[in-house]
Order: C-alpha cells, then sequence, then structure tokens
C-alpha cells in the first residue's frame, strides 16, 4: 500500500447514522457519525474545526462506487462482450426487464437491468449526506476559514452533481433535492418531491457544475502524490459538464419523438435543438484550450499502462476512485477477468470476453480497416500487423503473455484442441458456457493489474471514470455534428491515433465519414471502460446493435485427432441467447416501493401495466 492514498488512507470514517428509506429519513443529532478515530463526535464538535468536518465529508467520498469491484459492469450489457448465463445482464440481453419490487442491484439472474453501483435507496443517501454537509457547514461557517469553506463546499456540489449525473444516465429526470428533509417538520407534500424533467435534471447538474468552474476554488488537477488526491478539482467538474452535456444532445434525447410515449418528459427534451451539440463542444473545447495542451492535462504516452498503480494521476488522468490494495477499499478487478487458466493454475472467473464485433474494429497498422481489401489483413491469419492497441487491450489465440507478477510468459491457446486430456483446465474456448474458460475466443487484457496477481481485494489500481482522451473524442464528435469536419475535429481525432501509432485520418471526409470515424475511435479508446453501453443508449443504437447476435472467434484443426491438419478461424454465432432489446429498456425501471412511498414519482416509459 501506497503511504499517499489520500483522504481514503488518512481518515476512513463508518458510515454515518442515516436511516434513510427513500427520500424521508431523520437521526439523532449525536449519532451523525461514529469511526475509530473520533469516538465521540457529537453534532456540536463534528463541525467545530476544519479536521472534523473533513471527517464527514471524506465519508461522502466514500459513497463513490468502486467500480473494481462491480462483478458485472457496465460492457456486460453490451456488444463488448460475450457473457455467461446466469448474469442479470443476460437476462436483459433476451429483452427481460421488470420493475423490481424494491431497489436492488442484483447481479445474479436479476430482472431490473443495469444499477452500476447505483440504486434508488442508495442514491438518495448520497444526497442525504451531501444536504446535510453543506447545511451544517453553513450553520458553523465562522468555525472555518474563507479558503477552506469555499473549496469543500464546492467539493460537495461536485459530488452532489456527479452523483445526480451517473444516476441520471440511468433514469432519467429525477427528483431535485437540495436541503435536509425532515419528518418532523415537514408536511407529507414537502416530503414526496416528484420528479424533475429530463431537461430540469439535466440543467440542475450541468449548472452546478458550470458554477463550480466558474468559481475557481479547486485546484484544476491532483499530482502524485498529494495529500488531497482523490478530491474533486475543476478538471472533474468540467469533464463531467462536457460529457452530459454530450449525453443530452444525443438522438435518444435531443427530440421531440420519444423511443416511447413520454409525456412527463422524464427521458427526453420535449423538441430537438441543434444548439445543445454547440453548447457540448464549446465546453469540452474550453477543458482543451483552459486545461489541455499539458496545462495540465494531456495524453499519457504509455497508453498499455496509463491505469497501472505507479502512473496514477498521470497527466491524462481527470476524475477517478482512490483504491487501496489488501483492505476493503481494494479492488478484485483481476480476479473477475483475464485468462481463466495462467501457467495451468485456475486464476480468474474469466468474465471479460471480447466479442468478434470489439476485435474487428482495430485497424491494420497501416491504419486501414481490416474490411479495406488493400488492407493487408488475412482472415485465416487475423492477428497479424494490428494496430498496436489491439495487442495491449485483447488476449488472442496465441498471444504472448506475461504480466510482471507472473514468474515465466505463457502462449495463451483458446483454440480447440481435442488432444488435450483435459480441456476444461484450459483456455480453449467454452462453446457450451459450463464452465469458468470465456466463451468469445478471446480475453481482455486492457486496465488488468499487472503487478498483483488476481484475488479478492489485492489490487491498488485506482478506477479511472474520466481521461482526457474522452474529452477529445467528445470535443470531435460534438463539434462534428455543430460544424462538420473542421481543423479541430481533425486534430482531437488525430491525437488518439498518432497516440497509437497510427497515421491520422485522410483529410475530406464528409461530415458522415467523420462521424463513423469518431464512433470507431470511441469503441476502440475507450473499450471496457463502462462508455459502450451509454453510447449504444443515447446514439439510440439498441434496438439494431442489441437485437442481434454476437459473434465468437473459433479454431479448429481440419484433422482434430492428432492436429496434424491446418488450423481454420472461423468467426460464429453465439448459441446461447435469442437476444431482444424492447424500447423501455433504454432506461431502467423505477422500483415499486419507491412509487408506493411516494406516488408523486412516475414510472419509466414501457413499465406500467
Amino acid at each position: 500500500m501506497k503511504a499517499n492514498k489520500s483522504i481514503y488512507n488518512r481518515i476512513r470514517p463508518f458510515m454515518i447514522c442515516l436511516g434513510v428509506i427513500l427520500l424521508i429519513a431523520s437521526c439523532k443529532p449525536d449519532e451523525f457519525l461514529d469511526n475509530d478515530n473520533k469516538s465521540n463526535l457529537t453534532d456540536v464538535t463534528q463541525w467545530a474545526n476544519e479536521t472534523n468536518a473533513d471527517i464527514y465529508l471524506n465519508d461522502i467520498y466514500s459513497e463513490i462506487p468502486n467500480k473494481s469491484n462491480l462483478t458485472q459492469n457496465l460492457d456486460f450489457f453490451t456488444d463488448n462482450y460475450n457473457i455467461s448465463h446466469y448474469y442479470t445482464a443476460s437476462n436483459w440481453r433476451v429483452g427481460m426487464a421488470i420493475v423490481p419490487s424494491s431497489s436492488t442491484d442484483n447481479i445474479w439472474g436479476g430482472t431490473q437491468g443495469p444499477t452500476d453501483g447505483y440504486t434508488w435507496q442508495q442514491f438518495f443517501v448520497k444526497i442525504r449526506k451531501i444536504n446535510t454537509y453543506i447545511q451544517k457547514m453553513n450553520e458553523n461557517k465562522a468555525n472555518f476559514s474563507e479558503a477552506y469553506f469555499n473549496r469543500r463546499i464546492d467539493e460537495a456540489r461536485f459530488l452532489r452533481a456527479y452523483f445526480y449525473s451517473e444516476f441520471f444516465m440511468h433514469v432519467g429526470g429525477l427528483p431535485i433535492l437540495t436541503e435536509v428533509l425532515d419528518r418532523n417538520s415537514m408536511t407529507p407534500e414537502e416530503l414526496q418531491t416528484p420528479r424533475a424533467t429530463f431537461e430540469e435534471t439535466f440543467n440542475f447538474i450541468t449548472s452546478e457544475l458550470g458554477s463550480v468552474v466558474s468559481n475557481g476554488y479547486l485546484p484544476v488537477k491532483m499530482s502524485p502524490g498529494s495529500p488531497d488526491a482523490g478530491r474533486a478539482t475543476l478538471g472533474a467538474a468540467l469533464v463531467v459538464k462536457g460529457w452530459i452535456e454530450l449525453f443530452g444532445a444525443s438522438p435518444l434525447f435531443n427530440t421531440a419523438s420519444p423511443y416511447l410515449p413520454d409525456p412527463g418528459k422524464f427521458v427526453h427534451f420535449g423538441n430537438y435543438d441543434a444548439n445543445r451539440w454547440a453548447t457540448a463542444a464549446a465546453t469540452n473545447k474550453k477543458f482543451i484550450d483552459e486545461y489541455g495542451n499539458g496545462n495540465p492535462y494531456r495524453l499519457f504516452d504509455d497508453l498499455a499502462n496509463l491505469w497501472r498503480e505507479s502512473n496514477e494521476y498521470n497527466s491524462e488522468v481527470i476524475w477517478d476512485r482512490q483504491v487501496v490494495a489488501n483492505t476493503n477499499m481494494g479492488s478484485s478487478y483481476e480476479r473477475f477477468g483475464g485468462p481463466t487458466y495462467v501457467l495451468g493454475e485456475y486464476q480468474t472467473w474469466g468474465n471479460y470476453n471480447p466479442t468478434q464485433e470489439l476485435v474487428d474494429q482495430f485497424s491494420m497498422a497501416n491504419g486501414k480497416l481490416i474490411t479495406d481489401p488493400t488492407s493487408g489483413y488475412d482472415p485465416q491469419d487475423p492477428y497479424k500487423d494490428r494496430e498496436q492497441r489491439f495487442y495491449d487491450f485483447i488476449v488472442f489465440d496465441g498471444a504472448h503473455y506475461k504480466m510482471d507478477w507472473m514468474p515465466r510468459e505463457e502462449i495463451i491457446r483458446t483454440r480447440i484442441d481435442e488432444t488435450v486430456p483435459n480441456p476444461d483446465k484450459t483456455n480453449q474456448i467454452d462453446l457450451a458456457g459450463t464452465t469458468d474458460v470465456g466463451d468469445s475466443g478471446y480475453y481482455q487484457k486492457k486496465k488488468l493489474n499487472p503487478d498483483k496477481a488476481p484475488g479478492d481485494n489485492a489490487s491498488g489500481q485506482n478506477f479511472i471514470f474520466y481521461r482526457y482522451a474522452e474529452v477529445l473524442l467528445n470535443y470531435a464528435e460534438a463539434a462534428n455534428e455543430a460544424s462538420g469536419p473542421i481543423a479541430s475535429v481533425y486534430d482531437a481525432v488525430n491525437k488518439i491515433r498518432n497516440r497509437a501509432d497510427l497515421p491520422s485520418l485522410a483529410t475530406g471526409l464528409s461530415k458522415e465519414q467523420m462521424r463513423e470515424a469518431i464512433y470507431r475511435e470511441r469503441r476502440v479508446e475507450l473499450c471496457f471502460e463502462d462508455k459502450r453501453f451509454l453510447d449504444n443508449k443515447r446514439l439510440a443504437q439498441n434496438e439494431e446493435i442489441m437485437g442481434t447476435p454476437r459473434h465468437n472467434m473459433v479454431i479448429r484443426n481440419t484433422k482434430p485427432a492428432d492436429n496434424s491438419g491446418v488450423w481454420v478461424y472461423s468467426v460464429e454465432e453465439e448459441k446461447k441467447y435469442t437476444v431482444k432489446f424492447l424500447p423501455k429498456q433504454y432506461m431502467s425501471p423505477i422500483p415499486q416501493n419507491v412509487i408506493d412511498q411516494n406516488p408523486n414519482i412516475e414510472q419509466n416509459p414501457g413499465y406500467t401495466n
């Protein structure tokens, strides 16, 4: 464990007593916080000085989900992964999306769809804590220096807007709460806050983030080793603002014709406005001009090692979640995926299985697509001369696999080898989906910690939510939609490509051609970072993409008895699912008990009887 793992290492308070059930809750003022450092903090001493007040805020930071430990991440709900049959994502893939009776993030055969670390109950616990913090800080403002007060209040406002942005992307319009609800002093009407519209929620998030940026109280970026590493920054506020603006400008929401009837306008704006693209472009351009180009953010030179613990808070990292190895704040990410067997030993659950659809998006080293007849691509030697990101991100049949924790290199084989006496103890493709061995013919390499063998909470790599490459791609997409393929669009995309040792895009592209080029770069550059699900959603592409079976790479020998024949590479459709995507699945259902407790909360389109 490093000596400086920021707020998570210095003070780790236990949970604050809130007793929240949905939106209405109360707790005794002398039971706000129990922790092993300050064993008897009362409501008075909690806010008596900056050190004590930080304990409360640090607990709010601990509410940021440790997505490294989500057994089922958002890529499970996309065409990036082939997945096993027992996950909630497997049900979602066949069109099963049902209103749950109560808030749940069940991953084992659930029917509520993706939660990404948030439920209704958990979300409003977070918001109540933040609103309590802001209220108490204002009540006790005399106890704090002006600089401290201003910075910490904007940290809290950022966290509130960030939490809203995360849940908003899955649910749409939300009740907007900026004060503490108190059942002892408020009427039922005051407590039962209705959902805001999509636009109202969008405006709340972006205006709060914009205000934090304009205030300028936060640092632009955290430096490696900073005692404040993990806290909010201006960079974090501006990148989330720019992303949410791009999200809202996209076709699923920026329309007068929602995917299903939505009279309350909870999941769409209610009109199309081309200026939304321009606004998103301007925000992302502001980031590039004021914070980018090395001031202080820029692309990190070594993409393959960007996530490495020794490279935390490198020039590309904007907003992340602190992770501390070998503690309850550690990461089990490597336990869940990667090659199942390493050097003959069972190491992982084998979950992260890239699809052939994703693999085909990686270009050749010469920059040409594999569909280009002049690219040099050979379907019977498909992994030769591919772009560098392919080798950095994907484990394929014949890959030379060597992590630093391994004593020696191993050549990974996913081909079907009938001469192996116990194939279930190897990495060869499991088409039946009966073992933990992958069933796509590929494993993920990107983001796996090269320094730590897979284990429970064994890794200390931070989980990166946003990085500078995404700012460049967000800007390129928004600017292309607003103004076409202008020079700055080319420049943003080419920075991504050139970092990957690919040539710049050909000049003279049409708006449509540039759009496809940007989508492809997003798909490759940001794969396995929880972005594909949100892109498929906002671009209204799920009916086509998720309504179509995915494909695996199956490699067989023409003389399987002794492998004396030729190894044949065959792209084959997955057999486990009859896939289906229903329009209602674009947004998640609201639990029934939420509506029962607050009749002012209306269900999302498609989920009512």
